[in-house]
């Protein structure tokens, strides 16, 4: 046994200061987003989700493992008994709880988060020698022997990580004490190991997952400066890993992605910390690397879990891909590069990887994420091996990294610089600078300037395609900058990133003033800011393509689809052929949604069931409707002469109008006749030399009489043969034409809907992309996907 560390960092030991000069991102306690943004439904959803969580049965294993009493049930998935990974989502949930707390000041979080360390602090003193875990020790013991066993230095990873930000962003001293006592264990442990065989094996044993162990040592190195924190860092660099990069070359084919780029992270602390050139130049080599290919057009990387041969990610198009927890390592990598070089281009790669590689991994429920993110057409979210997890028997390594990511947006909004003080007598101040690098409806307490920062932001839509953003400086009533302050009345340069996707026609003013800007640069304005100064942009967005990162020349027609930072997926059950496109003029043939559309979709009931279709068959169904694939199979745009409108109710808008009905996911195709007594057929209307007056066509129209049962109710009569409708016999059966006969008993009731608004609406940002002679895709943001199948990448013969 041995005696735990003060409480307080030693006093023989400063914290270590960083060798370059950096960026810092504003602190969660600065940052408020804005409730109604993407950000902040996905913050609230997240906290509803750690808030659910019982900190006794998270403590389970802990304390069952220490020797201790348990309490509470223990959860399932990873976090089971038997689960040799067990403890590390409490890691994660140490992090997430600590920069939720920042991020919202949530008292009940507090309450919950002091209380789980406790109890860990209970477990770590009464085992005794600073070790701390969910599970025994002979896991490090296989570990060391190159046995079989589950990255027992990955989970502890996480439990340092999650209490050195319980110190960090929460100000709990025991946490901190409870990290550098375990640090004394692993340090004497691994110094042992290499004694009794040597450097090669320790490092042989590195082949097994570690996490990011280096990187959270050099962070608490940073604290301490305790050079026994610095020199075990060192031990777990990988240098196997880390020397091909050093000389430029990338071998990243074969290896784990997710075990390997936290060792960037690492590599990228060591370069601050020491100064060392050749880690930051490795780590940006590195970015270059996967930004150029091995990356998928959402930002994200992997295939099952591993990087595979550069330009070859058409090869990757399959169900077990990017997978999140690469996701949320790979914006560490990115902000630490931005951090360092203030350059543009990593911000735009965080935007991207944000909203389409993050903010889609939630379904919008409390605790229900997912893995991977399936590429492949055809597939759904539900389509990888593991689908959406469950709150309380998956978490998985990602469930960790999600509640992580989805409780600090806000460290990446805003950055600030003070500068390199020069303490000479006389020497002048550096003029302090904030960057808002994210444009995330949100509000800063801006220190150096004693102002209020509220950013607000008018969202991109297809039909309105200019994101306009504002930033406001208003008072601080808490402001205080006194008269002996370095920042007293001190002038500040406050700059804004230009994203790189902005289209012709950007604007930028600075109190009414116009500015020159630049695309994928930063705009700078130096001076002493004050209450009602006002800056306000118009970024344009205009549709792009985005070839798939493979240079085989079959995959050359092969590409993505962007809006502004969005990447847009397009409704498909397997199809993702679009035929001979104008590639150089996306817009001709990728054409926005107008939002007025929404008063066309409808959906017709019959009873519990909806008319809808699958698999080009008409038939009534029932389904979940909460973001299923018969929310738009059931849903209809009803196309006439003269457009109905929700200004009337849905039923008395549509009776006595000759209407198609076009399907809302497969935009061209309608429902037609083939004759009485026949099942309904779904037609593609590029058949007809004019397919924007098919109308015309006797199959394709169908007049809306007064429900043949009741009056509240709607049918559907052939145009040209008066007396049949649309008929239905039963749940699942074929929709045929029937004609009415005095005969055919329950014939009314079977022919007569309920028009009602429909299943789904068009999202704020819908196109349409019109293919040559083959089927039309209705486009929108990945992000908003949650069962339904798409595709993201397209064929453009």
């Amino acid at each position: 046994m041995s005696d735990p560390p003060p409480a307080i960092v030693p006093a023989s030991f400063a914290a270590a200061a960083s060798k370059i000069h950096l960026l810092e991102g504003s602190s969660l306690h600065k940052v408020r987003i804005d409730a109604d943004s993407l950000q902040g439904k996905g913050q609230q959803t997240n906290l509803e989700y750690l808030l659910m969580l019982d900190v006794d049965s998270l403590a389970y294993s802990f304390r069952n493992n220490s020797g201790l009493p348990t309490k509470g049930v223990p959860y399932g998935g990873w976090e089971a008994p038997d689960q040799e990974l067990r403890g590390h989502f409490v890691g994660h949930y140490l992090s997430a709880t600590a920069k939720m707390w920042a991020s919202t000041h949530n008292e009940e979080l507090k309450r919950r988060m002091d209380h789980l360390v406790d109890i860990l602090d209970e477990c770590q003193q009464k085992i005794g020698t600073g070790y701390l875990s969910a599970f025994p020790l002979n896991l490090f013991t296989r570990f060391e022997t190159y046995r079989p066993v589950w990255a027992p230095y990955y989970t502890i990873h996480k439990i340092m990580a999650g209490l050195l930000d319980q110190y960090t962003e929460a100000g709990n001293m025991k946490a901190l004490r409870m990290v550098i006592w375990m640090a004394q264990y692993f340090s004497k442990r691994v110094e042992n190991y290499i004694e009794k065989y040597s450097i090669q094996a320790h490092f042989q044993a590195l082949n097994e997952e570690t996490g990011g162990m280096n990187d959270v040592l050099y962070d608490l190195y940073k604290i301490t400066g305790d050079p026994q924190h610095l020199k075990l860092a060192h031990l777990f660099d990988k240098p196997c890993f880390l020397g091909p990069l050093a000389l430029q070359q990338d071998t990243l084919s074969g290896f784990h992605a997710n075990t390997h780029i936290p060792i960037l992270i690492g590599a990228q602390k060591r370069y601050e910390l020491t100064g060392d050139q050749v880690s930051k130049e490795l780590v940006t080599f590195f970015m270059d690397a996967v930004n150029s290919s091995h990356r998928f057009v959402t930002g994200g990387t992997s295939d099952n879990e591993f990087w595979k041969d550069p330009n070859r990610m058409a090869s990757s198009l399959g169900k077990d891909v990017e997978e999140s927890c690469s996701s949320y390592n790979m914006l560490k990598i990115a902000r630490n590069l931005f951090r360092w070089t203030k350059d543009a281009s990593y911000m735009d790669y965080y935007e991207r990887l944000i909203l389409n590689g993050v903010l889609t991994i939630q379904r919008g429920e409390p605790g229900v994420m997912i893995y991977m993110l399936p590429m492949g057409p055809g597939m759904a979210k539900t389509s990888s091996t593991m689908g959406w997890g469950d709150p309380f028997d998956s978490f998985w390594c990602c469930y960790g990294t999600g509640i992580e990511s989805f409780s600090k947006f806000g460290d990446s909004i805003y950055f600030e610089d003070y500068g390199v003080r020069d303490e000479n007598p006389g020497a002048q101040r550096p003029i302090p600078a904030l960057y808002v690098a994210q444009f995330v409806p949100s509000t800063l307490e801006w220190d150096s300037a004693g102002l209020i920062l509220k950013q607000t932001v008018k969202p991109l839509t297809s039909f309105d395609p200019v994101m306009e953003v504002t930033i406001h400086l208003h008072e601080n009533p808490k402001a205080t900058i006194e008269e002996t302050s370095p920042y007293h009345k001190l002038i500040n340069t406050l700059y804004v990133r230009i994203p790189s996707w902005v289209a012709s026609g950007y604007e930028a003013y600075f109190n009414d003033e116009p500015q020159d800007i630049t695309p994928g640069s930063f705009l700078a304005i130096q001076r002493e800011w004050k209450a009602g100064d006002k800056l306000t942009f118009k970024f344009p967005a205009e549709v792009r393509l985005e070839h798939i990162q493979d240079d085989r020349e079959e995959h050359q027609s092969l590409n993505g689809i962007m809006f502004g930072p969005f990447v847009l997926a397009g409704l498909s059950h397997g199809e993702f052929d679009l035929g001979p496109v104008d590639t150089s003029s996306p817009s001709d043939w990728i054409t926005p949604v107008n939002p007025s559309d929404n008063d066309l979709l409808y959906t017709f009931r019959m009873g519990d069931y909806q008319l809808g279709h699958k698999h080009r068959t008409v038939t009534l169904d029932s389904a979940s409707t909460n973001g299923t694939d018969w929310d738009f199979e059931a849903t209809f745009k009803v196309i006439s002469s003269s457009s109905p409108s929700l200004a009337a109710s849905k039923h008395s808008g549509l009776v006595g109008r000759v209407v198609s009905l076009e399907l809302l996911d497969q935009p061209g195709r309608i429902i037609a006749h083939s004759g009485i007594n026949k099942n309904l057929v779904v037609v593609d209307t590029s058949q007809f030399a004019d397919s924007t007056n098919y109308l015309s066509q006797a199959n394709l129209g169908f007049k809306v009489v007064p429900g043949l049962a009741s009056d509240r109710l709607v049918s559907f009569e052939s145009q040209d043969l008066p007396g049949c409708y649309i008929y239905v016999d039963d749940w699942r059966v074929p929709a045929q034409l029937k004609c009415r006969s005095k005969e055919n008993d329950g014939f009314d009731a079977k022919a007569s809907f309920k028009a009602s608004q429909g299943l789904r609406s068009y999202h704020p940002l819908s196109f349409v992309a019109t293919s040559q002679g083959l089927r039309n895709f209705l486009l929108f943001p990945q992000l908003a996907y949650r069962d339904e199948h798409y595709a993201i990448y397209f064929d453009m013969v």
